[in-house]
């Protein structure tokens, strides 16, 4: 008995420690044509999919870019991945932004975490 109130104990303790959160290091926006696009670094603790990010102006387009740019659902994160006007993803944001501003981001990846990241509006 004193035994099983031992493994009960070490379970609800494993429960209730906070999962390693999704990071990233600095993010910025750079303005394009009617919006602007996130680049940066985003890092997982192990392999996940982005299924969404939002900001104060509305939601974030998800895009695949090999050869041409299109719309998908998610975006595969191998546990990190690097966001640019080169890469193979991109995160677009439409919308008016001006040098300097800060911007919330909201990102949803698909094991259900939410995380709360800011972002830079480039000159």
């Amino acid at each position: 008995m004193k035994r099983l109130r031992m493994i009960c104990g070490a379970a609800a303790l494993l429960l209730t420690l906070p999962a390693q959160a999704a990071t990233s290091r600095t993010l910025t926006l750079r303005p394009t044509q009617g919006g602007a696009l996130l680049t940066g670094t985003l890092t997982v603790p192990k392999a996940d999919e982005l299924t969404g990010v939002w900001s104060s102006v509305g939601r974030a387009r998800l895009m695949r870019c090999a050869p041409s740019c299109q719309v998908v659902p998610a975006v595969p994160v191998p546990g990190t991945l690097t966001l640019n006007a080169s890469t193979g993803y991109r995160i677009v944001l439409g919308g008016t932004f001006r040098a300097g501003q800060k911007v919330s981001l909201v990102l949803r990846y698909r094991n259900a975490q939410i995380v709360n990241l800011s972002a830079t509006v480039a000159p």
